[in-house]
């Protein structure tokens, strides 16, 4: 009987995810820490944080320590990491020290890899594994990637999207991109900006985005408003404006094209074979960034290939990474454990 517990992390730069063996999914929050700017005491993490975010007083700082899916502040992601993880190892199980599995963007260098693997032996792992977004999500989605077939993934996360192409257990390839919904915010806080003059928060335009935003405007009914608060840059004052659907497709146009574009380059660079059965098979998004309205339906324009999004795109990613603690043997060869660390 093993007494340590298996999770898997999805170590997002907008959220975090943990999936428990035999528990599933345990923890689902913003990647946010709190500190005291002085003393560098921890305030609060997840949730409890986000909230802080945009509203501190001067010696407190609510940051994201995680950057275009990489860790950019280390020691603030260990102790982020480390709280994290102490919500969710219950029972007897935490008198063990658990194996953890880690995901990365496809894209991360050496030293990026390093860093992740790094912090997860100091939050306290048993064993450190690291697995590439795009597999990760393609098991969660319920892709068998361990058959001689190919299978496309789109993943769209906060920091990076990740575009691969999967055949017997592994990436054939891929491209990663550093777009994704956080660029999608910071492309409506622009625009907002810039035809407006209204100075809109990262939140104000995470919720336009959510309840008004879309890739491309499909039917009559998809057209949608919403009302914003923000800041007037010419007066200064308090100021409420209405922004419609249309606003969000002409604000979202060039990073959603990006996306769409890297689609295109990894089927150009795939073998004609897998393209074929990715046209037989169609391709697959996951992560927050495939709830964008008719974004499938963009990308089912640009290769003309059917487009799916998998049924609980957000949570793909930490499910197939809590998954792939079981399929060791198969994915030897895909995942990189702590022995890295060693050479």
């Amino acid at each position: 009987m093993r007494f340590w517990q298996e999770i898997g992390v999805d170590l997002g730069t907008a959220t975090v995810l943990i999936y428990v063996k035999g528990k599933g999914i345990m923890l689902r929050e913003p990647s946010v820490i709190a500190m005291v700017r002085d003393t560098g005491e921890v305030k609060a993490v997840g949730d409890e944080a986000y909230r802080m975010l945009g509203r501190t007083p001067g010696n407190i700082t609510a940051v994201r320590p995680m950057r275009d899916g990489v860790i950019a502040d280390y020691d603030l992601t260990e102790k982020m990491l480390k709280a994290f993880v102490r919500k969710v190892v219950t029972g007897p199980g935490r008198f063990f020290k658990p194996n953890i599995m880690v995901c990365v963007p496809s894209g991360v260098t050496e030293v990026e890899r390093r860093a992740v693997l790094q912090a997860t032996r100091e939050v306290g792992a048993r064993k450190a594994f690291l697995i590439e977004e795009p597999l990760a999500a393609a098991i969660g989605a319920g892709v068998r990637i361990a058959e001689p077939t190919g299978s496309m993934i789109v993943d769209i996360g906060g920091g990076t999207t990740d575009v691969a192409i999967i055949s017997l257990g592994g990436i054939v390839v891929s491209e990663s991109l550093r777009i994704a919904g956080n660029e999608f915010d910071e492309a409506l806080i622009r625009y907002i900006r810039h035809k407006e003059n209204l100075l809109i928060g990262d939140r104000t335009a995470e919720e336009v985005k959510m309840k008004v935003g879309a890739a491309v405007i499909a039917h009559a009914d998809d057209v949608r408003e919403i009302e914003v608060r923000g800041r007037d840059l010419i007066n200064g004052l308090p100021k409420t404006i209405r922004v419609s659907t249309e606003d969000t497709v002409e604000a979202l146009k060039e990073p959603v094209q990006k996306i769409a574009d890297g689609v295109r380059r990894v089927l150009e660079m795939a073998p004609p074979e897998l393209v074929s059965d990715v046209i037989d098979r169609g391709i697959i998004m996951t992560g927050g960034g495939a709830l964008l309205r008719n974004f499938d339906e963009l990308l089912r324009q640009t290769t003309g290939i059917p487009v799916s999004v998998a049924e609980h795109p957000t949570d793909c990613v930490a499910l197939g990474t809590g998954q792939a603690l079981d399929m060791i043997p198969v994915l030897q060869d895909a995942l990189i454990s702590d022995t890295f660390l060693r050479r």
